[in-house]
């Protein structure tokens, strides 16, 4: 029949014998072995909080690329911050030999899921302020990290001409409508950029593909500018707040080879450029 001795057990006839057979009293020995249980627990609690730390840094890396797919699904590309996000991860992983540089990995992983929570706010509060716009037929979307309000430009303008003909003077209307009676959209900065499809212009007072896109996009800055309730009508925005730029045949957004294509190349975009605060936090996330 056999008996199963437990560890404390053991230690405790170890004690006796030591005691016995090396000189030192028992007290002497149950002092070290108090001394060695004492660091036996101190090693398990570090242990359970080192679990408990490796398993939050596991959900908070889980929540940074839970974010940066919902914002790539909104058009924000973020595959180059992805990268750099899993290389800087791999590296703490290897850092993360003790308790404190493992905490240190994870605050560094909730102030990075709660920079993209801040910057998915802004693009989704942005969106539903912009909503009107996208009822009334325009296209809200996304491009380059850049906010875009895509007007039609076979609607502001005839095939080759940069005056806005009175259906483009109305659709200026409504997007001048939203953004000058909301207060955080009116102390934005815009940029009006002209583009054309891929056929090539020659000639004429335009010269080119360039010369077209820069002066419809001016064009359709000057009538965003306008005061309202004249005859000639206007979007009564704020002239320091927007500029023009062209583009010519250089971005477009389809392909060139059918008609469909060229005619969605024909466009202005108004482009809500980012503030201070939102390039701090994309730099910060670098």
């Amino acid at each position: 029949m056999h008996h199963r001795v437990s560890w404390p057990g053991l230690l405790a006839l170890v004690v006796c014998f030591a005691a016995a057979g090396c000189g030192y009293s028992e007290d002497e020995w149950k002092a070290q072995l108090a001394k060695y249980n004492q660091l036996q627990a101190q090693n398990e609690q570090e242990k359970r909080a080192h679990a408990a730390t490796r398993a939050e840094l596991d959900a908070a890396q889980k929540r940074v690329e839970e974010l940066s797919g919902q914002l790539k699904q909104m058009g924000v590309d973020l595959d180059a911050l992805n990268i750099q996000l899993k290389e800087s991860g791999t590296e703490k992983e290897k850092l993360a030999a003790n308790l404190d540089q493992l905490r240190q990995a994870l605050e560094e992983y909730k102030q990075r899921a709660a920079q993209l929570e801040r910057i998915k706010q802004r693009f989704e509060i942005l969106r539903d302020k912009l909503k009107k716009l996208t009822e009334l037929g325009l296209k809200v979307e996304i491009r380059r990290n850049r906010m875009v309000i895509r007007l039609p430009g076979d609607v502001l303008f005839a095939s080759g001409q940069d005056e806005l003909r009175d259906a483009g003077k109305k659709v200026l209307d409504a997007v001048a409508d939203v953004i000058r009676n909301d207060q955080q959209l009116a102390k934005r900065y815009f940029q009006v950029a002209g583009h054309t499809d891929n056929k090539p212009l020659k000639g004429g007072r335009f010269g080119d593909n360039w010369g077209l896109s820069v002066m419809r996009s001016r064009q359709v800055l000057l009538y965003l500018i306008a005061p309202m309730g004249t005859k000639e009508g206007g979007g009564g925005l704020d002239a320091n707040r927007l500029h023009a730029a062209g583009y010519g045949e250089t971005d477009p957004v389809a392909g060139n080879n059918d008609d469909n294509g060229r005619q969605q190349n024909r466009r202005v975009e108004l482009v809500l450029m980012p503030d201070v605060e939102e390039m701090l936090d994309l730099k910060s996330l670098i």
